[in-house]
């Protein structure tokens, strides 16, 4: 497969290009933005441009105003350099490790395999970009790129009030061409974890793994009311109706990678007595064939597989009863939509991760809402459903919602700014999803805060891909904003 830098190297524009080729090169999953933030402060450090590392592991970029334009506001250019790090089965790639592989087709920058990283990498590009154009007329500049979007919003959680000096504030991490975001959900996680205690397998019993697979997956906010199916949920459909036909003992349990991400594939280690392997194949093909229509027209390539499988011992009668009554009666996907922002998910919530074994067993919930008493509300569900087997559940993670402001004097120069160059009207939407807007306004109470980005496709998923069109207007966009404000 062609290295990055060589698909990349026809690309226009070439000063936004040659950046997202950098952040291809050196792996930067969650909590390991070290490597990444060190070449970027290095970077910036050739072109004479200060630069700061926060106590959150932030990395803040300061370029003063050309000259003539000292009196102009203060631009804060923000985005995460941390990716969700995804890959389909079978595929070998270390993400702490391997360089990302894109590839072209059909006017889309893709990657295969894994996520491609245009989330938020694609926003990092356009502010380093930016910075490194010496043509742009601006004011002062300054670039916040935040490590642990992904993983929990860490950096800008831990972002001092009064770090930044701009009182505005342009946010390069939303998905779609021609909108501007003017506000988005909250969210709170919800931790659940049990000791368990493991059972001996019966002699003469063989072991077998069911793999549920096939599943569109993406991202947990943007495409969680698309009904996608979770794989998680669904191999837990498959087991329980399993039960009642067969007897059936679970060794292992486990499914989904990243809390944010719709989980794609989920796998169960089980064990039956001997000379069952006729019905459990028909039973899982008749499963499929369920599950594929049920799924019609949203994730019909969905797959259940038999192999064989080796266990030493099996969770408790108990600890199986109580982890499968529990994740199927548990809520996934859309609980409310908005009745004030007509077209809108309100709340939704998704099951991302579980880990079952005969010695523990944990899961992780996802809970967005535009109101944070919804975010509360749904989290303490949850939490109630599992406190009546005694398992523990903890929140964690909160973040406020980015409450919209339709007056906004920057919304109203984007806009303007936007139907001048492009002929056409933005559109003004408010993302089911968690943007770092809402932390960063109320850490630096005033910042007026608007958010755009070039249109991407399939973001926390394998197969994510941004349109390179795109790119190059969104790159337009924000030169023309930068100019308006200098000279406005």
């Amino acid at each position: 497969m062609p290295h990055s830098d060589a698909v990349l190297a026809d690309l226009q524009p070439a000063a936004v290009w040659q950046h997202f080729a950098t952040l291809c090169r050196i792996p930067r999953p969650s909590k390991a933005e070290g490597p990444v933030r060190d070449a970027l402060q290095t970077w910036a450090h050739g072109r004479g441009l200060a630069t700061r590392v926060d106590g959150a592991g932030n990395l803040i970029i300061r370029k003063p105003a050309r000259p003539g334009h000292e009196r102009a506001p203060g631009v804060v250019l923000q985005g995460h350099l941390d990716m969700v790090c995804q890959a389909n089965s079978g595929t070998a790639h270390d993400f702490t490790r391997d360089p990302i592989r894109p590839t072209l087709r059909e006017g889309w920058l893709v990657a295969d395999d894994t996520t491609l990283g245009a989330d938020n990498g694609i926003g990092v590009a356009l502010i380093l970009a930016a910075l490194d154009d010496d043509t742009l007329a601006h004011g002062p500049l300054e670039a916040l790129l935040t490590v642990d979007e992904e993983a929990g919003m860490g950096g800008a959680q831990g972002l001092q009030p009064g770090t930044l000096q701009g009182r505005l504030m342009l946010n390069l991490d939303t998905e779609d061409w021609g909108e501007f975001y003017l506000g988005c959900a909250g969210g709170v996680d919800v931790n659940v974890s049990r000791p368990g205690t493991p059972a001996a397998l019966p002699t003469g019993w063989e072991t077998w793994t069911l793999t549920l697979a096939g599943l569109r997956g993406g991202h947990s906010g943007v495409n969680i009311h698309e009904e996608r199916g979770n794989a998680i949920k669904l191999l837990v459909r498959v087991l329980r109706s399993l039960e009642r036909t067969h007897t059936l003992r679970l060794a292992s349990l486990a499914g989904g990678t990243a809390r944010n991400a719709l989980p794609r594939e989920a796998r169960a280690t089980v064990a039956l007595p001997a000379g069952q392997r006729s019905a459990l194949e028909a039973a899982l093909a008749a499963a499929q064939a369920e599950l594929r229509e049920a799924l019609r027209g949203v994730d019909e390539g969905v797959t259940v597989s038999l192999a064989s499988a080796t266990a030493s011992e099996l969770m408790s009668s108990a600890d199986q009863a109580l982890w499968l009554a529990s994740l199927h009666a548990a809520p996934h996907g859309v609980r409310r939509r908005s009745l004030s922002v007509p077209g809108v998910v309100e709340t939704s919530n998704n099951l991302g991760v579980v880990e079952l074994n005969p010695r523990s067993g944990s899961c992780n919930f996802m809970v967005r809402s535009l109101l944070d008493s919804g975010s509360t509300a749904l989290a303490d569900e949850i939490v109630s459903l599992f406190a009546l087997s005694g398992t523990a559940a903890e929140l964690s993670g909160h973040y406020p919602g980015w409450a919209p402001n339709p007056a906004s004097p920057l919304l109203a120069r984007c806009q303007r700014v936007f139907a001048r160059d492009f002929g056409q009207a933005s559109c003004v939407k408010v993302i089911h999803a968690g943007l770092e807007c809402g932390i960063l306004g109320a850490s630096h109470p005033g910042m007026d805060i608007v958010s755009f980005g070039p249109t991407i496709r399939g973001a926390h998923a394998p197969g994510e891909r941004v349109e390179v069109a795109s790119v190059d207007k969104a790159w337009q966009l924000l030169r023309a904003i930068l100019t308006d404000i200098a000279t406005g």
